[in-house]
């Protein structure tokens, strides 16, 4: 991301509308917010520049990378918290760049399992590494010390959110 990107994403972030007078948990919703924005768009722009794909390219052949025997269209689109349309789009492509193939699937006639090919595993990992190396630099800014507390409080905060999901 350019420095101007990069300022005008600051200056336009969620975070900026906050004021002392809102709430603490107001303000670290939307600082987290703000992060995680930043984080998606330095990312974004890596995987374009670097390997002219998109995001959902990417995690749709990260969820087919993890699970080797492959997923059906419409658990890829449950995972990836998509439309059904916006997986047909996407394994339509990396079906004609070779890297996914549609098989029929024995168990339902009505449905495919889509999987990786062998050349599309050799390209995720390479994007994978690659995503990697950047998450771990983007975080560089926190210690280990720092990223360890951050995690464990973040897990408290999820189990937090989920329990309060259910009702609990």
């Amino acid at each position: 991301m350019s420095k101007k990107q990069r300022a005008t994403a600051q200056r336009s972030d969620h975070e900026t509308r906050v004021t002392d007078d809102h709430h603490q948990s107001l303000r670290l919703w939307l600082r987290m917010l703000a992060c995680t924005n930043l984080i998606e768009a330095h990312v974004r722009s890596r995987l374009r520049v670097n390997f002219q794909t998109t995001l959902p390219r990417f995690d749709l052949m990260s969820q087919l990378e993890r699970n080797p025997d492959g997923l059906k269209m419409g658990e890829l689109s449950r995972r990836m918290m998509v439309t059904g349309g916006n997986v047909t789009g996407i394994t339509d492509q990396l079906v004609s760049e070779g890297l996914v193939v549609r098989e029929d699937n024995p168990k339902d006639r009505r449905a495919y399992i889509v999987k990786l090919t062998k050349e599309g595993r050799r390209v995720f990992r390479a994007w994978a590494d690659e995503h990697e190396d950047w998450i771990i630099k983007l975080f560089d800014g926190l210690g280990d010390k720092e990223r360890e507390q951050l995690y464990g409080l973040l897990a408290q905060l999820k189990q937090h959110v989920a329990d309060a999901s259910e009702g609990r």
